[in-house]
């Protein structure tokens, strides 16, 4: 199924490129990447896989550019597998915007994100706006789910979602919504949800989202911060966080009981000047029944040239489960404006057991990008991992992007 999808997609785009009198617009890109690698998913079985990923817009349909198509898929072969062709149709749909300069509408396979949770869908999303202070969202259809495979799940399941949200408010963003998901019949997923961003005096802005499970009634998500920059050069930010781990009431996982994750942050960032910018921060982990950790970060951004940036940045955690602190390193260089290169090392010193000592892990990368014409680029990046599991663990990824 999903294989038509992408074929469809295909297919659009070449008749509609192939239609001489027809004054849309066509945009968009056309993505190769050869990866090749070790992954633990399959058994140490190195991976070579060959994907295109097609992005696809088309507007300009209509004499009043109101209408769009929007298309965004993948068909790759993974030469070790010997499962044949596998992709995923990740949106393709029709929008019609300003519909009696009141009403969008979009309908296909699309993207859905309220605040109280978000699917792909085959279906479709009414927003009505420009009615007064508050917008409208309707938006529902079949539940797109996908696997290792490809898509997976019952054709039947479907999801469904309202929302309202304040419109027209320059320094204000609400929204409260409701979304719910069926599988097979059932009820699988109830939530409520909130979103409220407001920034104030030109240099302190207040953030806070919420999650509510109607089936468990519990708070499975909870997030609430203030950052403030009384210059132009420095930032604060404090934030909290709590996540309580929900599963569709189908799934066996509903069963079983989970703690309640919750953390605090606090961070600074503060800029020189043009050549050098520092941060740092600390986060209290705590994972219920007495578990808990601190973790520090700091790390600085260097541009001694113009052409030259460097990055390194310490992390250093401690608690459960064990204690870790490592660095990571980047250096990016612009040889010219059309090629740039890189390169990277990430080094971690962890201890997860009392009776072990400590381990490393150390990860190496060489990337670059070449712009061969204004619509046409390639690159790519070598890396090498090497910890408990690999002694050698070479991985690489190499694209041709050509836009259109």
């Amino acid at each position: 199924m999903v294989i038509k999808g992408v074929s469809r997609l295909l297919l659009c785009m070449s008749l509609l490129t192939a239609t001489a009198s027809w004054a849309a617009d066509i945009h968009g890109r056309s993505s190769t990447q050869f990866l090749t690698g070790t992954s633990g998913f399959t058994s140490d079985r190195r991976q070579n896989e060959l994907d295109e990923y097609l992005r696809l817009s088309i507007t300009n349909i209509d004499a009043a550019g109101k209408f769009s198509l929007q298309g965004y898929g993948r068909i790759g072969q993974d030469f070790g597998a010997g499962d044949g062709l596998n992709g995923r149709l990740y949106y393709l749909y029709g929008e019609y915007r300003g519909l009696y300069d009141k009403i969008d509408f979009r309908l296909g396979r699309q993207f859905v994100n309220l605040a109280a949770g978000s699917a792909i869908i085959d279906g479709v999303q009414v927003d009505l706006r420009n009615v007064g202070p508050v917008g409208f969202t309707l938006l529902g259809g079949r539940d797109v789910l996908f696997g290792f495979g490809g898509e997976t799940g019952d054709p039947a399941n479907t999801a469904f979602g309202l929302a309202a949200y304040l419109a027209g408010f320059k320094k204000t963003d609400a929204e409260i919504s409701w979304f719910r998901k069926w599988d097979g019949g059932d009820n699988s997923r109830d939530q409520l949800g909130g979103n409220f961003r407001q920034q104030l005096f030109n240099s302190l802005q207040v953030y806070a989202n919420a999650r509510y499970d109607l089936v468990t009634e519990t708070f499975n998500e909870v997030q609430a911060g203030v950052k403030f920059f009384p210059t132009s050069s420095l930032l604060f930010t404090g934030e909290y966080y709590q996540s309580y781990p929900i599963f569709d009431t189908t799934s066996i996982y509903s069963v079983f009981a989970v703690n309640r994750y919750q953390e605090g942050v606090l961070k600074v960032n503060y800029r020189f000047n043009e050549i050098v910018s520092v941060y740092g921060g600390v986060t209290r982990e705590e994972f219920g029944d007495g578990g808990g950790a601190f973790v520090w970060q700091a790390g600085t951004a260097l541009r001694p040239i113009d052409p030259l940036g460097i990055t390194v940045e310490y992390d250093a955690r401690n608690g459960y489960y064990g204690k870790t602190n490592g660095i990571i390193s980047d250096v990016t260089f612009d040889i010219t404006k059309n090629a740039q290169v890189a390169g990277g090392i990430d080094f971690d010193v962890y201890k997860r057991d009392a009776m072990t000592g400590d381990e490393y892990a150390r990860r190496y990368y060489l990337a670059g990008r070449y712009r061969l014409a204004k619509n046409l680029a390639v690159s790519g990046r070598i890396q090498d991992d090497v910890n408990v599991r690999y002694t050698k663990n070479i991985s690489g990824r190499f694209v041709l992007d050509y836009d259109f």
